[in-house]
């Protein structure tokens, strides 16, 4: 893999969309080493605002003229290759990376290790920098959402160890100069990109086999394991190491205990069995930690010193996230949006309030995503007592005539004719269904990956404006 860009000394570089979660990270880290870095994005939002109080000089809308005068620009794949301004620039000779190029220079300065898969790779990569802010390593990091730890999704400190999510969605997993790699899972996603779930394997594949050290996988997925047995069959080698409940894994996990107050299991490593404590829920958590603790090994770090740190692991934004409460109902505000992150977020909801009735509320994304896996959708609802469903968040991507978020409550309604589902167009159809149904001790559990995060606040609003009016 060529570099397309020097980062050892300082350059003028213009961010293109940073207003999204993975380039105001990037953008971060950049300005953090030095860099003069500048950029634009349609429109307001925290991260700009956030930007803007470090230093950063972000303008709302897109002009030629903050290209002018730059080293290099660089895009994310949501930003059109037709934008004023990598056009501008691209005209003018200015190096114009996307996203993965940039990370990929990043990463060729330190030691990185590279945490990917479908589900689970911001939870375990903030498990894993959380360890290693612990042995006092002083990782720098890039992660897609806020450690609540540190209140960042990024940090650059200068020293030898670098932490990066490797998003699959565009392929720029594959790009990253790594030292090692965490893969947590693999399962279907992002079609419109790859086309089939082979593809999403191999493209793992491709990521594993550009990492100079170990690759750390879950032996429980299935995908996993057949690309393990794809990798052993051909001439790669690739180091790796499995961990999970099955007896073949080389790290072994057994004796959950998932209560309402914790998350424990043993993890054997070395021929030394431990016991791990979470302060948070789901057995897909203990897999996260499990990779992360591995990890940490790896880079030297005792297994005590990482089982310790894991027990005081604060969490991450929007990941089973407390948003308030009111007459005894709790609201919990979730990422999950796709059907395993939704059925294992709704097995963690009913792992933390057992006896609670659970209304979960569902925000589709994405329409070419929903046009190809809204059968998907089918049975993950299953440990809900209650589920609203409402119109699909395009996150940028084409609307597709005839589909919208109805399709995922047909599915719904196909597995299980008597199963309570409700189909609410709008967001004030949803936030009024929602708040009429709820009922002292309920748990409101919201997932998506759009704007269904400022749910709970209307929720919230809602009652408030129902007392005042009284």
């Amino acid at each position: 893999m060529k570099l397309e860009i020097d980062l050892n000394h300082a350059q003028r570089i213009h961010v293109v969309g940073i207003g999204g979660p993975g380039m105001s990270a990037i953008a971060i880290v950049l300005h953090e080493m030095g860099h003069m870095v500048t950029g634009s994005d349609i429109r307001e939002n925290a991260a700009v605002q956030s930007l803007r109080s470090r230093g950063i000089n972000v303008s709302i809308g897109h002009s030629v003229d903050v290209v002018a005068d730059v080293d290099a620009v660089t895009y994310s794949t949501g930003v059109p290759r037709d934008n004023i301004e990598i056009l501008a620039a691209s005209g003018a000779g200015v190096s114009v990376l996307h996203r993965s190029e940039m990370l990929a220079a990043i990463c060729s300065l330190v030691r990185s290790i590279g945490v990917a898969g479908t589900h689970g790779k911001t939870t375990t990569s903030a498990m894993l920098v959380h360890i290693l802010l612990a042995a006092e390593l002083r990782p720098s990091y890039v992660i897609g959402a806020e450690v609540l730890e540190t209140s960042s999704g990024a940090s650059w400190t200068g020293e030898d160890v670098f932490v990066v999510e490797a998003d699959e969605s565009d392929g720029t997993h594959a790009a990253l100069f790594l030292r090692a790699a965490v893969i947590t899972n693999i399962d279907k996603d992002h079609l419109d990109y790859f086309g089939s779930l082979d593809e999403i394997r191999q493209s793992f594949i491709s990521f594993a086999d550009n990492v100079a050290g170990p690759v750390i996988v879950c032996h429980d997925d299935a995908q996993v394991v057949k690309m393990l047995s794809e990798v052993r069959s051909s001439s790669r080698e690739i180091e790796f190491i499995t961990y999970g409940v099955t007896s073949q894994a080389d790290v072994l996990i057994s004796n959950l205990s998932l209560t309402p107050t914790s998350s424990e299991c043993d993890v054997n490593i070395d021929g030394n069995t431990h016991r791990i404590s979470l302060p948070t829920f789901g057995r897909h958590n203990l897999l996260n930690a499990v990779a992360a603790l591995v990890m940490a090994h790896q880079f030297g770090i005792t297994v005590q010193v990482g089982i310790k740190a894991l027990a005081s692991f604060d969490g991450v934004e929007r990941r089973f996230q407390d948003r308030g409460t009111f007459n005894g109902v709790v609201l919990i505000d979730d990422y999950a949006h796709l059907p395993t992150e939704i059925a294992a977020v709704i097995t963690a909801t009913k792992q933390r309030f057992p006896q609670r009735r659970l209304l979960a509320v569902f925000q589709p994304n994405r329409f070419h995503r929903i046009a190809a896996m809204a059968g998907d959708y089918a049975e993950c609802f299953e440990g809900a007592d209650l589920v609203a469903i409402t119109d699909v968040y395009a996150s940028g991507t084409p609307r597709i005539e005839g589909i919208t978020g109805e399709l995922v409550v047909q599915a719904i309604r196909g597995a299980d004719a008597d199963k309570a589902v409700a189909w609410c167009r709008t967001r004030d159809e949803l936030v009024q269904y929602v708040f009429e149904e709820l009922r002292p001790g309920d748990v409101c559990l919201s997932m998506g990956c759009g704007d269904i995060e400022q749910f709970p606040d209307e929720i919230l609003m809602a009652h408030d404006a129902r007392k005042n009016s009284r």
